[in-house]
């Protein structure tokens, strides 16, 4: 177990409601990342675990009850935890969402980078058997007033048909292939590797050509999700704008395939809703918030599928 050696205060706005949100950080000596909704002081402690994710439509991880005491997109706060090695923490936030920050898990990592003197390592969750998840999985299971707003939203779900998350056995850390393909000819298909092994150099090579890389979407769509309360937040300095032909960008990219490198961020921070660092595979082709998820519900739901190492 790896904790905070001090509080840290982040504030910033909600990347939906674009209304100012506020979090400390505290060491915990409870194994875990909890959150706890100070707006809502008669509510429990909010596991960030996999089987507490209580919504993805919104493209991010939420925990929680949707209806009560939540918390929407927590992935990019989950990798930088994850980075910097640290599995334990209670998180008080005063809103239902975490601050958005400059769209990616840079900012982040520079505050907890210096904010740990533990040399202990994370819990290594081994996979051992491959485990796969499909996107008409997620379909088939959702009630058709769910499968109409995919469709509105242009949810991935609904676009990515024959997308896939997988898992299987790798001895040498996490290893992160993501392919990406949207019609969109500035993103076409892009694919990229990760592997974590918890390494410096693995460490330090995340940070430098990954951690920058920015959550995105199409201008037109922002538009849409604003008029409906969402998307408040956004701007030129935290989101990647498509332009309406989708062959061109509103702001600069820090990399040509800057999308497919936010997908790693997602990915790493949505495995950490695992409990521990996992060590295997991740195939990730068209993949999602909602099929990282379920990939995880399916691993644990077999002991046989996997192994934990304390250290």
């Amino acid at each position: 177990m790896k904790q905070l050696n001090k509080k840290i205060k982040i504030s910033g706005v909600g990347i939906h409601s674009g209304l100012p949100v506020n979090m400390v950080i505290k060491p915990s000596k409870k194994s875990g990342i909890f959150f706890k909704r100070t707006d809502l002081p008669e509510s429990d402690l909010i596991p960030a675990k996999y089987d507490n994710v209580g919504e993805t439509l919104m493209r991010n991880t939420t925990i929680g009850d949707k209806n009560g005491a939540h918390v929407q997109t927590i992935e990019h706060l989950m990798a930088a935890l994850f980075i910097t090695g640290i599995d334990s923490a209670i998180i008080e936030i005063d809103g239902p969402e975490t601050p958005i920050l400059d769209g990616s898990a840079y900012e982040f990592i520079n505050l907890f980078k210096d904010a740990t003197d533990s040399k202990s390592n994370i819990k290594k969750i081994i996979v051992k058997k491959p485990i796969i998840a499909y996107r008409n999985e997620l379909v088939k299971t959702m009630p058709f007033w769910k499968k109409i707003k995919m469709i509105i939203l242009n949810h991935t779900i609904w676009r990515n048909g024959n997308g896939y998350v997988k898992l299987s056995p790798n001895d040498n850390g996490l290893l992160i292939d993501a392919t990406l393909v949207y019609k969109d000819k500035i993103i076409g298909t892009q694919s990229y590797s990760c592997l974590l092994d918890e390494t410096k150099k693995s460490k330090d090579k995340f940070i430098k050509d990954i951690s920058k890389s920015r959550t995105f979407g199409k201008y037109s769509e922002w538009e849409y999700l604003k008029a409906h309360g969402m998307g408040r937040g956004a701007n030129e300095n935290n989101v990647i704008a498509l332009n309406d032909a989708g062959d061109g960008v509103l702001n600069k990219l820090y990399y040509k395939d800057e999308f497919v490198r936010h997908k790693i961020i997602d990915a790493v921070g949505d495995m950490f809703t695992s409990g521990g660092f996992i060590y295997g595979h991740l195939e990730s082709y068209k993949g999602s918030h909602a099929l990282n998820n379920l990939v995880l519900r399916k691993l644990f739901s077999d002991k046989s599928n996997y192994e934990i190492v304390e250290e």
